[in-house]
């Protein structure tokens, strides 16, 4: 399979809103880095009254910016795709400065807390004391003077993981599950590839004009771009499965097959999106392995 072409140039000034199409904005926080690209995307949708979609980091810089986008309009609602801390730990703050309800997934709390003891790496990005005003599940629509979004239970890259669809509009607000800059970081035991694998299929069965991602520039061919992901991480299990076959007998020997000239930076994830793929391929039945999984817990083929 031939490398994914991905889409990394993105037009934009921080602290200036970007429009999205009528009645939406864009406007990407302060907080590049190689996880988040650019920053995390904040969208302002609505034009008497205003949703905002993932209030993103705890920037003054960043809150200031989508009040004065804002321009005095009320902020209704503020809605979270999932309650990783790029997007959730500017909710509070903005909260308190425009009494907004506040609208998400609601995680099972004692799932996280196993998550956060065992993790290798939730406790670094999961809040996993967030919680809303509003309890969403997939279905669920929310509406305001002149918008309504509709909820769509995307779970894999977290199980709380909502896209919001437009209504009247084909497009979608597709959070971290879907983006043109990279794939998504499928991080165990956060992260459940069967999980991703199942909610990409939901997406491809849809006729949407665009995805408006958490990171990254617009996606105008949603789907096509759904479908290249789905065969590449059908791609990527495969070669997964050759590296083992082949004598890479552990996760952390099975990366450095898989991922060819990988920046050191990115080698924990990398670990962790193998290991995601290893754990859908004992589910399957073709890798059998003691539990729980490590990276060098040793791993046969059957």
């Amino acid at each position: 399979m031939t490398s994914l072409k991905f889409k990394t140039d993105m037009t934009f000034t921080y602290g200036e809103p970007s429009p999205m199409g009528p009645g939406i904005v864009r406007l990407v926080a302060p907080n590049p880095s190689p996880l988040t690209h650019k920053g995390t995307n904040t969208y302002l949708v609505g034009s008497t009254s205003l949703v905002v979609i993932d209030a993103g980091p705890d920037s003054d810089e960043h809150r200031s910016a989508i009040l004065k986008a804002a321009g005095g309009r009320p902020i209704t609602h503020i809605l979270s795709t999932h309650a990783h801390r790029d997007h959730v730990d500017g909710v509070a703050k903005l909260k308190a400065l425009t009494g907004a309800q506040t609208a998400a997934f609601a995680r099972d709390p004692e799932a996280g807390r196993i998550a956060l003891e065992n993790s290798p790496s939730g406790k670094f990005f999961v809040d996993y004391d967030f919680t809303s005003d509003i309890a969403l599940k997939g279905g669920d629509t929310l509406e305001g003077a002149d918008w309504a979004l509709t909820a769509i239970h995307t779970p894999g890259h977290a199980p709380d993981h909502l896209c919001f669809a437009l209504e009247g509009r084909r497009v979608v607000f597709s959070g971290d599950h879907v983006m043109a800059w990279n794939t998504t970081v499928i991080a165990p035991p956060e992260g459940r590839m069967a999980d991703y694998e199942a909610s990409l299929a939901i997406l491809l069965d849809r006729s949407d004009d665009v995805f408006l991602p958490g990171h990254g520039d617009r996606l105008n061919d949603p789907q096509r771009v759904v479908k290249a992901y789905l065969l590449h991480r059908n791609w990527r299990e495969k070669s997964v499965l050759d590296a083992l076959t082949a004598g890479a007998t552990t996760i952390r020997r099975i990366v450095p097959e898989v991922y060819r000239d990988l920046a050191p930076q990115l080698l924990p994830a990398a670990t962790l999106s193998v290991q995601a793929h290893v754990e859908y391929l004992i589910e399957k039945g073709l890798v059998a392995s003691d539990l729980p999984l490590t990276p060098d817990r040793a791993l046969s083929p059957l």
